[in-house]
């Protein structure tokens, strides 16, 4: 029974792992892509304003899945934390400080979204704004919004890296998997710093990381599927005792 025990305690720590991984799936793609695809019109304050004010139950689902997004990286991040850490310690906690580096500037960058409402709500203290004037101050906070989740980008690439070097340094999980990991943080990072230093150019490169993510797809669906090699997993952690 011991033996069973120590066999299966890897594997179910990695399957966790990957169900929480691909949870996110869940809920960033309906804050990031579906809810601005729906509501934001580029260029257009205007029809932008009467389209959240016609569907704000929708955008506040947006920001309440955004912020359950961030609450489920932490506990992916913490997750992976047990599956790599007897690759290196030190690295592993790295991974895991990018990350959490990433909570509050994604967390408080919905504030933004919240003045988008509040903007919008005909509150009386907002009497002296025109109509045009709302309309602006709306495109602002949202553009600000924007340009926190190209901060948050940053860190988002940024855990890959060491995240992509334990996967592939493990030896209880396929070496392709780091290197598609690690080709995603690039993604993340050249859309962050291109949208800072090249800002036209960067709506070019919106999707850049979507294509270049393919590493965190494979990745939790490995985990789920084959989960680690249990034998190479407690080689490495006997070693690392």
């Amino acid at each position: 029974m011991t033996t069973r025990t120590a066999e299966t305690s890897p594997r179910m720590r990695a399957r966790v792992a990957g169900f929480l991984y691909l949870g996110l799936g869940l809920f960033a793609p309906f804050s990031l892509l579906y809810i601005p695809s729906r509501l934001i019109v580029p260029g257009d304050a205007a029809t932008t304003a009467r389209n959240i004010m016609a569907s704000e139950s929708l955008f506040r689902l947006g920001i309440v899945s955004a912020l359950i997004t961030v609450i489920v990286n932490i506990l992916v991040v913490l997750a992976l934390y047990q599956v790599l850490k007897p690759v290196n310690k030190n690295i592993t906690w790295l991974m895991v400080i990018f990350l959490l580096v990433s909570v509050p500037i994604t967390m408080l960058n919905e504030l933004n979204n919240f003045a988008v409402l509040f903007l919008l709500s005909g509150a009386d203290s907002l009497k002296i704004f025109t109509a045009d004037q709302v309309h602006t101050l709306v495109s602002l906070f949202l553009n600000l919004h924007a340009t926190g989740l190209n901060i948050a980008g940053i860190f988002f690439g940024l855990w890959l890296f060491p995240m992509g070097y334990l996967v592939f340094k493990s030896g209880f999980l396929p070496r392709i998997l780091g290197v598609l990991l690690i080709i995603g943080g690039f993604g993340y990072l050249i859309q962050s710093f291109t949208a800072f230093l090249f800002p036209n150019l960067a709506v070019n490169i919106a999707l850049l990381p979507v294509l270049t993510s393919w590493g965190e797809l494979l990745f939790p669906l490995w985990l789920v599927i084959k989960g680690v090699n249990v034998e190479q997993w407690e080689k490495r952690a006997r070693a690392s005792a």
